[in-house]
């Protein structure tokens, strides 16, 4: 099975209400057709950055059928439906599928420990329960707990047919030469670590899923751009005020960091969710001094 996608799908924020009481069901979708109309590839909620493990199973199935009506006849709608156990995953993945997204997916189960065995057992069963819908691994060991090896990933992308992509966030760019190595062809590989968008590129990534997208995604798109004319010195260029950007947004540490960083360019992308907190005013100028300086605002 194949599923094509090139370029840049930000990570979706998910706008809260105050406290995180609430979606904010407009505001994400109006996110998502701003970042459609900055010339993105697809956007991919309910992840990491879109505080998706905070939120209840109906609070994600109804932001997906948001995002996909709001977008998905414009730019690809990738649900990200990972969830701690098999049976949760699957509901999510079914959903994914019925309310149109383009693909789903799924983070490695956490808090426990599993083995290589318990892990290909556990995506089998979610690409089952969706055949002919397309499933991409996410690579995500930093939070997940469990890191989704080579080898396991090469193996699954072979025997199972839905299964079409990695979103690797791993940040080991050997590994991810060896998935591209390994995979079956025209497997998608979205490298999901900013500070090496060029390189992964130049490996053979097909783009990437990223937090700080959200906020620039033309420092993705100068990087894209240049290199499709082999101008590769302007392209290491743009990586250069990427990386830099990375690090004014603490490498993901905060999510209010990105919401910030909108507001600051001119769209109100709500509140976090406890346990995430909100910068404290110091912060906020000493973020806003940074983002001036690097001409993001």
């Amino acid at each position: 099975m194949r599923f094509r996608i090139e370029g840049l799908v930000p990570a979706l924020l998910t706008p809260f209400t105050k406290n995180g009481a609430q979606v904010d069901y407009d505001k994400a979708c109006a996110l998502a057709s701003r970042l459609a109309d900055q010339g993105v590839a697809g956007v991919f909620p309910c992840g990491t950055t879109g505080e998706g493990m905070l939120m209840t199973l109906d609070e994600r199935k109804k932001l997906a059928e948001e995002v996909v009506a709001a977008v998905g006849k414009r730019i690809k709608v990738i649900i990200h439906v990972g969830c701690l156990d098999t049976a949760s995953t699957i509901e999510l993945a079914r959903h994914a599928r019925e309310a149109g997204a383009a693909a789903a997916g799924a983070i490695a189960p956490g808090f426990y420990a599993y083995d290589d065995a318990a892990l290909m057992r556990h995506y089998k069963m979610v690409a089952g329960a969706v055949k002919g819908f397309p499933l991409f691994f996410y690579n995500l060991p930093a939070c997940a707990k469990n890191e989704l090896s080579p080898d396991l990933i090469v193996r699954l992308a072979h025997e199972v047919d839905n299964i079409v992509g990695l979103k690797d966030s791993a940040g080991a760019i050997h590994k991810l030469s060896m998935v591209l190595d390994g995979a079956p062809r025209g497997f998608v590989v979205l490298n999901g670590v900013d500070e090496y968008t060029y390189q992964a590129k130049l490996t053979g990534a097909n783009g990437s899923v990223t937090s700080t997208g959200n906020v620039a995604p033309e420092l993705f798109l100068n990087i894209y751009r240049a290199l499709e004319k082999g101008h590769l010195k302007k392209a290491r260029s743009a990586q250069a005020r990427l990386s830099r950007a990375c690090r004014l947004f603490q490498y993901g540490k905060m999510v209010a960091y990105y919401k910030e960083g909108l507001r600051l360019r001119g769209f109100d992308a709500g509140y976090v969710r406890p346990p995430q907190r909100e910068l404290t005013a110091a912060e906020k100028r000493a973020f806003a001094k940074g983002l001036e300086g690097a001409g993001l605002i």
